[in-house]
């Protein structure tokens, strides 16, 4: 944690490139929306002064793919944008090891309750 924003490292290996030096995009495209997710959790629990966060689903997201990210660690950061009961929209960036944004999220995360599908699957 970093204020309100929830921050992130990951190291990339070769097997999550797109091509030499460079990371897969669809590989950012999960990265950020987990984070988001975890983000939207983290800062429900908090609003709701619960003790565990609840189970988040993505309702909808969009990744920017800025520039070519590199294959050394990336840095996720991610902060809510907006709490609306069970609804958190939350904006996140992924920063390559060269200190330059190489892709954004804005996404939609809602909690879910017991039915669900996705209920306490993770």
């Amino acid at each position: 944690m970093e204020g309100d924003l929830v921050v992130a490292d990951w190291t990339p290996e070769e097997h999550h490139q797109a091509f030499p030096g460079v990371l897969n995009g669809g590989i950012i495209g999960a990265l950020l929306d987990c984070h988001c997710n975890w983000t939207a959790a983290y800062h429900l629990m908090k609003a709701q002064g619960a003790s565990t966060p609840p189970c988040t689903v993505t309702a909808d997201y969009a990744i920017v793919l800025k520039r070519p990210t590199p294959m050394g660690p990336v840095h996720l950061s991610a902060k809510p944008v907006s709490i609306e009961g069970d609804r958190v929209v939350v904006e996140g960036t992924l920063t390559g090891e060269n200190g330059k944004v190489t892709a954004t999220c804005r996404g939609t995360f809602v909690a879910v309750k017991e039915g669900h599908p996705a209920y306490h699957r993770w």
